[in-house]
């Protein structure tokens, strides 16, 4: 009933759509010529409360102006069924492509299924959704971003430390930067990943989860935090036990926020940094290339790097 409820508004809105059509500015230039086609973008997205996606999504604006698309922008706030109505809604609405940030990296495959059948090419931001039949997914290189965290961790505890992790297992992107990181540490005998703990890559969740982890390990020496607002959870439970001159964290994104704490001296030590403007930019440049004709490849890896309070003060 629920799923009928939601097609009927979704056929409603793309009636509606239709009827108005889309704008198409500079297209057309003398009276009587037809206007070239307005490519219209659907991005189902993980969320718009995180810097990352904020940054990723001005870059997409900017280009997509450039390209002459318009892009249509829905945020799933972390809930999957939520997002699978979006993906849904752009396939009932027709538009000509969809950028896919997923929020469950395997949950998804079915409604990318739907939309390849429908006819429109689907691409990936960030996430990567797996065994779904994408065109293309434009992502920083999280395996080699959580390997050189973990080499410049190693190198600062001199190869011994007690390790946990605040994770986000149904995501792809966690999932390749916290292999990338374990690599490094398997490298080191006495670098020991004691527990990894659920946070949903969300600051009060991977606060209540470092609370948690200093209460079960009294001995532990590091926080890996899969990303920024994990780090910073972790941070705040750290500082209000005391413990930021005996326990090191490290993140990733390089946020501003996270850059300042760093750059302060705070327990947050380095970042693995992401370029999420690169990611916005590439993943539009990559649908015009593939609407004009050319050959897209099927992974397109966005550089990153390590960044510590040394590098922030050069």
């Amino acid at each position: 009933m629920r799923r009928a409820c939601v097609m009927a508004l979704v056929l409603s809105v793309a009636a509606w759509v239709a009827g108005c059509g889309e704008p198409n500015p500079g297209a057309g230039g003398q009276p009587g010529e037809p206007k070239a086609k307005v490519r219209v973008i659907g991005a189902a997205l993980l969320t718009q409360t995180h810097v990352f996606y904020q940054d990723m999504v001005a870059a997409m604006q900017e280009e997509a102006a450039k390209e002459g698309f318009t892009l249509r922008l829905q945020y799933a706030e972390f809930d999957s069924r939520r997002q699978n109505d979006q993906m849904e809604m752009f396939v009932a609405q027709g538009v000509d492509a969809i950028v896919l940030a997923p929020v469950d990296s395997s949950g998804v495959t079915p409604v990318v299924a739907e939309a390849r059948k429908a006819g429109i090419p689907v691409f990936t931001a960030d996430i990567a959704a797996h065994g779904a039949d994408v065109v293309s997914h434009i992502a920083s290189d999280n395996f080699k971003g959580g390997e050189i965290l973990g080499e410049y961790l190693a190198k600062l505890t001199n190869g011994k430390a007690t390790v946990a992790i605040i994770d986000h297992p149904t995501a792809e992107s966690v999932q390749q930067r916290t292999a990338g990181f374990v690599k490094a540490l398997e490298q080191h005998a006495d670098m020991k990943i004691v527990q990894r703990v659920p946070g949903e890559g969300q600051r009060d969740k991977a606060f209540k989860a470092a609370q948690d982890l200093i209460q079960a390990n009294p001995n532990l020496d590091v926080i890996f935090g899969i990303n920024d607002d994990s780090a910073l959870g972790a941070l705040a439970a750290v500082e209000e036990a005391g413990l930021q001159d005996k326990m090191i964290i490290v993140g990733y994104d390089g946020t501003p926020e996270a850059r300042d704490a760093i750059r302060r001296g705070s327990a947050l030590k380095a970042d693995t940094v992401q370029f999420p403007k690169e990611i916005g930019r590439t993943t539009i440049e990559t649908i015009g290339k593939y609407f004009r004709g050319e050959s897209v490849p099927p992974v397109v890896p966005v550089k990153v790097e390590v960044i510590d309070q040394a590098a922030l003060e050069r």
